[in-house]
């Protein structure tokens, strides 16, 4: 272990320990208040392009697994904890938080006070930040932030979609296919693929780039539009391929995918002060007249006054803060949630937000 720095943006800095990997990471830091599931975190693509700090303590004590990736690769720009574990047990496990992240060459601090850097990126919002072994300039770290780029208005998408459209295999055991399900890859995460498997879909998982006619072209039962990083101003190329499918056939999308169908509907977005990044964040359906606890990872938001007058109607609503968490179109088939009933991880209250897909598809099929 070596010395190591958190630098922000605002000039504050703490100073820890680093792991084996060396040298400058730099992103936007944000705070997750999830007291597990670190390893679906870090496998997360919608935190592309961030430093992600834990609120919780000791991080690690159940290792990782082969399992509970989210996706093909760790995404985090930096890894901020109080204290790592270091004796993990579990039976699952297969390697240490340490080992795992020295292996994929994540920069992670330890040692400093992550209660005092939440309550600062509460006050102030996420922020710039820099996680360094070798620099420990002030000057010169300020000067490597202001050329880092503002998450506003960043497309961060092209750096995580596929660059292939594939098929998601089907395990032994899987339902036979109802529904053939045209997925654009934001982010995906592997455990929505799963759970629309095992409700009888075939999925097809497009790059972003992808056109309408790309999508429309394998005759899908539904279009599904996956979270991901990043200003969803930033993907208007996604928001032109949404607004050409509306009408054409059911619609659901899920985080930055509910923020782009928001947009192409006629919604405007914003930058939130901090973000909401967790697995404890209730929500009111108002679909069903239930609450959940529900887990979060979005920056950014739909504005709920630029729907005012239109053919759009508020399904969600964030008990926290009041923000919107869902919208349905009062005349087509389209249906979208900020949060993620996928967990992985977090509660699972509200996986069942995705029979409503499945319903759209199968009232769709019946009408055909």
């Amino acid at each position: 272990m070596k010395q190591a720095i958190l630098y922000l943006e605002d000039g504050t800095s703490f100073v820890g320990q680093s792991l084996a990997t060396a040298g400058d990471s730099a992103g936007e830091a944000v705070f997750n208040t999830s007291m597990t599931g670190y390893q679906e975190i870090l496998t997360d693509p919608s935190y592309a392009g961030q430093i992600v700090v834990m609120t919780y303590p000791l991080i690690g004590n159940y290792g990782v697994n082969l399992d509970d990736v989210e996706s093909s690769g760790v995404h985090v720009k930096g890894f901020v904890v109080k204290e790592f574990c270091r004796h993990h047990s579990n039976f699952r496990s297969t390697q240490s938080l340490i080992d795992y992240l020295n292996d994929n060459n994540i920069l992670a601090i330890e040692g400093i006070d992550t209660r005092a850097l939440t309550r600062l990126l509460r006050e102030k919002g996420a922020m710039k930040a820099i996680i360094s072994t070798e620099d420990f300039d002030p000057k010169s770290l300020q000067k490597k932030l202001d050329a880092l780029p503002a998450m506003e208005g960043s497309d961060w998408v092209k750096e995580v979609t596929t660059k292939e459209k594939y098929v998601w295999p089907k395990a032994e055991g899987d339902p036979s296919s109802q529904f053939r399900v045209a997925a654009i890859d934001c982010g995906i995460k592997f455990n929505i693929l799963r759970i629309l498997t095992n409700l009888g879909c075939e999925v097809h998982v497009f790059p972003a780039s992808a056109s309408a006619e790309d999508l429309l072209a394998i005759e899908p039962d539904g279009l599904f539009i996956s979270n991901g990083p990043g200003d969803p101003a930033a993907v208007d190329y996604v928001v032109e391929t949404i607004g050409q499918c509306v009408g054409k056939l059911p619609i659901f999308g899920i985080c930055l995918g509910h923020q782009l169908t928001g947009l192409a509907l006629g919604g405007s977005t914003f930058k939130l002060k901090f973000g909401h990044h967790g697995a404890n964040h209730p929500v009111k359906d108002m679909l069903d007249n239930r609450i959940g606890i529900t887990s979060q990872n979005h920056g950014f938001c739909v504005d709920v006054d630029s729907f005012k007058g239109g053919n759009v109607e508020i399904v969600d609503v964030n008990l926290n803060d009041q923000t919107v968490e869902g919208i349905r179109h009062k005349d087509k088939d389209v249906l979208t949630f900020q949060h993620h009933p996928e967990a992985a991880p977090g509660p699972h209250d509200a996986q069942y937000l995705f029979k409503y897909f499945i319903e759209m598809m199968e009232k769709n099929t019946a009408h055909a």
